[in-house]
């Protein structure tokens, strides 16, 4: 019986290049740290080393100088390494150059996350959204960044010009492939809005976790469902949203929707591509946005992520609750200053999603935001109604009804959303 032989590990080092005239909320260490953890997201790598290179500014050829070019270049040779991974934007200029002077294969920043959005996304719209940010992205490394696309393909010259380079042809395959996914996420988005439009016919209010990558938001959403949405301690574990019915204690439904995690600059092509993904977080009823308070950036991390629920479109009167959670990695004094200080505001609670500590207050917090103001109604319906009466009772909005002579007078208590519907019916 044969066995088949595991691939070793790609060897690979982190740079965080820290440019000075570039001043970030984050500091250089944890901005580093955060690199690492995006690289070891990914199975098939071995981290064995990383280095934070401090730049007065960046060289537009090699973005580092020859000095510190040549040093690290001995550093990647010792260590046998075959892949360094940039925590920045590269052009693809630094990036052929990079490699030719290292013999090693160079990915940057963009390209590292969309090595493990390709990883982690399940849905038909992920894997679309993937392969459209992948060749968004490989697209602007056709500008001669590969010797092999300035070669000429053929042509015997007869239509004028010597011919098609294999840049233009590759362009055009990219922008051919680009057309056909965008047609198939049409087609997914139209599926999409029609699945959102029959849940809306449901009042069920929508409730999405948002949050920093890694801040617990899978584990919240296990500990409240029960649903097994895969959970680890990586960055974006959770990709595609995933959706299940919650039940408040008073009896009332939402729908709770687990998101992809944000990070601090995500790539622009990631930010469009995956707008369609966080649709749940736009038609919102309420966002909880999640914290990992026990980290020492959390400030700067919920300042990421308010930034880019601004930047999807995020409507401002959207009520929303933060969750500070990983109390259970504090100390038991951090632990009681924070809950201290939650303690303070209606739209703060501190919990340990892993224990289910402090997971009744949430509930109880969701619940006093999407309870929906109802108000009463006198309605008659002919007995010709059936079809509206039996919709009226599934709601459970009848009060009480008594037959009359033409059909049935019925006294309803509903909110505002499910009258509209009724009357759409």
């Amino acid at each position: 019986m044969s066995q088949e032989v595991q691939a070793p590990a790609t060897r690979a080092w982190v740079l965080h290049p820290n440019i000075r005239q570039d001043k970030g909320s984050h500091s250089p260490g944890e901005t580093l740290a955060e690199a690492v953890a995006l690289a070891r997201a990914l199975p098939d790598l071995k981290v064995v080393g990383s280095d934070i290179v401090t730049l007065a500014r960046p060289r537009p050829g090699t973005l580092f100088g020859s000095g510190k070019m040549h040093e690290l270049g001995e550093t990647f040779a010792d260590n046998k390494v075959e892949l360094v991974l940039i925590d920045g934007p590269l052009t693809p200029v630094q990036q052929r150059n990079l490699e030719k002077a290292w013999n090693v294969k160079i990915l940057d920043r963009t390209g590292l996350i969309l090595e493990i959005f390709s990883d982690r996304a399940q849905t038909r719209e992920g894997v679309l959204q993937v392969e459209l940010a992948a060749l968004s992205y490989q697209r602007t490394r056709l500008v001669r960044a590969w010797t092999h696309l300035e070669r000429q393909r053929g042509g015997l010259g007869f239509v004028g010009g010597p011919g098609e380079t294999q840049i233009e042809a590759d362009r055009r395959a990219i922008d051919d492939a680009l057309a056909r996914i965008r047609r198939q996420l049409a087609k997914v988005a139209k599926t999409r809005a029609l699945h959102r439009a029959a849940r809306q016919k449901v009042p069920f209010p929508v409730v999405a976790l948002v949050g920093y990558t890694n801040a617990g938001k899978s584990t919240l959403f296990n500990r409240l469902t029960g649903a097994e949405v895969m959970v680890k301690d990586m960055l974006f574990a959770t990709l595609d949203p995933t959706m299940r019915l919650l039940a408040l204690p008073d009896g009332e439904e939402v729908i709770l929707s687990d998101t992809v995690g944000f990070i601090s600059d995500l790539p622009t092509e990631l930010v469009a591509a995956f707008r369609a993904t966080l649709e749940e977080v736009l038609d919102a009823d309420l966002i909880v946005h999640v914290r990992d308070i026990s980290h020492p950036e959390t400030e700067a991390q919920a300042s990421d992520v308010r930034g880019i629920l601004i930047s999807l479109g995020v409507r401002e009167n959207v009520p929303t609750i933060e969750v500070w959670n990983k109390i259970d990695r504090l100390s038991p004094q951090e632990a009681a200053a924070v809950r201290a200080q939650a303690s303070r505001s209606d739209d703060v609670v501190a919990l340990s999603a892993l224990s289910g500590d402090g997971v009744e207050a949430l509930l109880q917090a969701i619940e006093h935001r999407v309870r929906v103001p109802e108000h009463e109604t006198e309605l008659e319906l002919s007995f010709a109604q059936g079809r509206e009466r039996a919709w009226l009772f599934d709601q459970r909005v009848v009060q009480s009804e008594h037959q009359t002579e033409h059909g049935f007078a019925l006294k309803l208590r509903w909110t505002a959303r499910q009258q509209k519907e009724f009357e759409s019916l």
